[in-house]
């Protein structure tokens, strides 16, 4: 019942107490800072307070954000419980010796939050429980008797003890008081009980009896009665030879069961040598030593041993290399198996310390041969190569057989002698330079290098060119290379139009004997400058060209007048030719395109309009600088030919009136009326051939060949009606004039000549122009073989017409005649 009450009275208390801490850690929590209180003894892991909830901390963060807790100094008193958020001791905690005379016990710590970079300060108050009984500060008293004293002696104080040594006497004093005495009843040995304990005990009269104690202890003093005594006669020791000096070797015992002076004793060598070692052991000198020993006390009363000391060996003498012989040189085309050095090893360690294993380092070309017993041969394993290592420090390596082993070692010097084995060898698989062209006589192309890993005269590098030709010429008149640095210079100014690269040889040969070389391809691309003007293919620059080109009257925006056609004989970016119209009789009438040197009629002609036009047209190149040239074109606006001729013939007149000029013209007009003449034979030739092969076949329906053919196309001329059918070669020059081509095309009705010219950009170059929808002249049209007729062999793009927007371009024009029948 008592045990209930006091455990519910300490739950009471205990629970106070919690409740003072939640108050003061929430007081606290709100300034940054917590503070508990709890008592001390408390076991390892108990509560403190809940830190998750007093910081308002998320205990998922706790864990993911690193919070542990942290105390000053060595020893860490709490910790954090990741899973719950509380603190709890990590040790079990004493006041008393953590605060011994401090009147309040505050041990402190901090929660790191590592993720967040926070730090809270926490305090906790280690409070006192009775935990320690009182203690006397003395609690025995004690007197002395010497061990030889008599029975029958007395001792001044007050015992009583149940020792069969002493008895107790009671006296009665003349007061009438007793008197207890000690006697001393059996002889003492202080060997067997140095002290004796004794109890005395004093009871009262009273009712009831009240009794005191008094607890004795008497010591016995010693006599000198005994003589030291070894432990044993004959002392054996085996020890290492590598002992120090002064080591202990061997703990000789002795025992005397005398106290004080009387039990004390020395133990001295009677051949004069201290205890201990006095000098350094060695096996190899003695293999055992003999000592004689003696204890003698105070008393002079001495006892003497024996002590053998044995000497074993140890593995304290490394192997020693002496290099008898030793070459310092060695060319690299040695034979393998070549002896280099003899070596002579021994050690004077016995047994297996005194077994030695020899080897050398790795990665040499060397191998060790047992010459003898103690000898060793060092010889070459394998091919040298002086360009891998022009020398060798060559470390043999001997190790004993003791554990641990010891090691020792000997370099020998070896350097290797160069033999030419080795051709030099290009920076470069192949070198490649760009050179622009125009150069100047001697300028430095590039350098070509070429390294023998040889030595000496063996590695000395000369360069010189392979033998060639260059366009019939020698090729040492265009290049040269110097002979010590690879320098190559060109000779001569290079002319890309010429020529555009240049592949040569170059030899590095080295001075050995024989010597040895290698090869190596150079290739010299020139470069291009822009250093030619385009040439204008037509209109021809040719002195006495009076070409004419024909424009109707009638025709559209767009139609096609001339074509300006020029080459560049650059390359890349500087034969890129651009057009323009620099001077127009009539500007806004005509345009250039851009790329393709074509003229237009930028808008229809009007009548106000002059029938003769001279454009100038300038080519430009896009080099830097630019370079241009000029092409003049007369543009003569007239509906038909005869129109052309009269117009030809009123602008000539007044020029030369009756010079070689109009002859000439009356001449042309005389071979053109004949080749018209002829041409009409040949037409009609050709329409009585068919006319006989159509009786042979079935007729076709009447009309079929012209049906769908619009009126526009009908032109009538003196009578005769004629159909107008215009035939077009295109000119496709490039900048190699050799590959310049002439493809004709198809004859274009009226609206495959508006889809023709919609479909053809403006801006496109003559090569791109040109290769739009080519066709081939059909094999069965009449026109065939007038295509080879002597006019347009004779006058090649003589006269350009356009009639309803079809447009001849560099053309012969051919009216195809029918009948009026048809």
């Amino acid at each position: 019942m008592a045990l209930s009450r006091l455990l519910t009275l300490k739950l009471r208390k205990w629970q106070r107490a919690l409740l003072c801490c939640v108050l003061v850690a929430a007081w606290e929590a709100a300034r940054g800072q917590l503070r508990y209180s709890v008592p001390e003894e408390l076991p390892k892991g108990s509560f403190v307070g809940d830190v998750a909830t007093d910081l308002a901390l998320e205990l998922a963060a706790l864990g993911a954000r690193g919070a542990r807790v942290v105390s000053p100094g060595r020893t860490q008193y709490f910790a954090l419980h990741a899973s719950s958020g509380h603190l709890v001791t990590a040790e079990r905690i004493d006041r008393e010796q953590l605060c011994e005379k401090e009147p309040q016990c505050v041990l402190r710590c901090e929660l790191i939050v590592e993720g967040e970079m926070k730090v809270y300060a926490i305090e906790v108050e280690i409070t006192d429980i009775n935990d320690n009984a009182p203690s006397f500060k003395k609690l025995e008293t004690g007197g002395e008797i010497s061990e030889i004293d008599k029975p029958g002696g007395t001792i001044s104080s007050y015992a009583l003890s149940g020792d069969e040594h002493f008895s107790l006497s009671v006296q009665a004093g003349a007061d009438g008081e007793k008197r207890p005495e000690l006697v001393l009843a059996k002889a003492l040995d202080r060997e067997e009980a140095a002290f004796h304990e004794l109890l005395l005990r004093a009871s009262d009269g009273g009712d009831p009896a009240r009794t005191g104690t008094a607890r004795i202890r008497v010591a016995v003093l010693d006599a000198n009665d005994n003589a030291p005594a070894f432990s044993q006669a004959v002392y054996t020791v085996r020890v290492p030879e590598d002992v120090p000096v002064g080591s202990t070797l061997l703990r000789v015992t002795a025992t005397d069961p005398d106290d004080g002076t009387n039990g004390t004793y020395s133990i001295l060598t009677l051949n004069g040598s201290d205890s201990g070692l006095a000098m350094y052991l060695d096996f190899e000198e003695a293999q055992s030593y003999e000592l004689e020993v003696q204890a003698r006390d105070g008393g002079d009363l001495f006892d003497t041993a024996t002590v053998s000391i044995s000497v074993t060996d140890v593995n304290d003498n490394a192997p020693e290399i002496s290099v008898r012989s030793a070459l310092s040189e060695i060319s690299e085309d040695a034979a393998p198996g070549t002896v280099v050095a003899l070596l002579h090893v021994q050690d004077r360690d016995s047994g297996a310390n005194g077994e030695v294993r020899c080897s050398l380092g790795e990665g040499v070309p060397f191998r060790l041969e047992r010459a003898l017993d103690d000898y060793y041969s060092v010889v070459t394993a394998r091919e040298l190569d002086r360009e891998r290592a022009s020398e060798y420090n060559v470390t043999v390596r001997a190790a004993d057989g003791g554990s641990p082993a010891l090691r020792s070692g000997a370099v020998l010097a070896l350097r290797v002698l160069d033999v030419n084995d080795n051709a030099p060898v290009f920076a470069e698989a192949r070198y490649s330079a760009r050179l622009p062209e125009n150069n100047a006589e001697g300028a430095l192309v590039l350098t070509v290098r070429a390294w023998d890993a040889d030595w000496g005269q063996n590695a000395r590098v000369r360069y010189r060119l392979r033998e060639g030709r260059l366009r019939g010429a020698p090729l040492s008149s265009y290049v040269s290379v110097q002979a010590e640095t690879g320098a190559l210079y060109a000779l001569r100014s290079f002319d890309y139009e010429e020529v555009r690269e240049v592949e040569l040889w170059v030899r590095a040969e080295d001075g050995g004997a024989p010597p040895l070389s290698s090869n190596v391809s150079v290739r010299l691309l020139i470069a291009d400058e822009n250093d030619n003007a385009p040439q204008v293919l037509y209109p021809p620059a040719a002195p006495g060209w009076a070409g004419v080109e024909l424009a109707p009257r009638s025709a559209e925006p767009g139609a096609l007048v001339a074509k300006v056609v020029a080459v560049d004989a650059d390359a890349g970016q500087n034969a890129w030719l651009s057009y323009e119209l620099a001077k127009a009789t009539e500007p806004g009438l005509f345009r250039v395109g851009l790329h393709s040197g074509e003229v237009r009629t930028a808008r229809s002609p009007l009548a106000r309009d002059a029938a003769r036009h001279s454009l100038v047209v300038v080519v430009k190149d896009r080099g830097r600088p630019a370079l241009s040239a000029t092409a003049t074109l007369t543009v003569v606006l007239a509906e038909s030919v005869a129109e052309l001729l009269s117009e030809l013939g009123s602008a000539a007149a007044p020029a030369e009136p009756a010079g070689s000029l109009t002859r000439w013209l009356v001449l042309a007009v005389a071979a053109v009326s004949c080749l018209f003449l002829a041409f009409l034979l040949l037409l009609l030739a050709l329409r009585l051939r068919r006319w006989r092969r159509s009786r042979l076949l079935p007729p076709p329906s009447a009309g079929a060949a012209l049906r769908g053919v619009p009126a526009s196309h009908f032109v009538g001329i003196d009578g005769v009606r004629a159909f107008l059918r215009s035939y077009s070669h295109d000119v496709s020059l490039t900048a190699d004039s050799r590959k310049s081509q002439l493809r004709c095309a198809a004859p274009l009705r009226g609206e495959d000549a508006a889809a023709h010219r919609a479909a053809e950009p403006d801006g496109l170059p003559v090569s791109a122009a040109t290769a739009a929808a080519p066709h081939s002249l059909p094999s069965r049209s009449p026109l065939a073989p007038v295509f080879d007729s002597p006019w347009c062999r004779v006058f090649p793009s003589a006269l350009q017409v356009s009639f309803d927007g079809e447009s001849v371009t560099s053309t012969c024009l051919f009216l195809l005649l029918y009948p009026n029948s048809l």
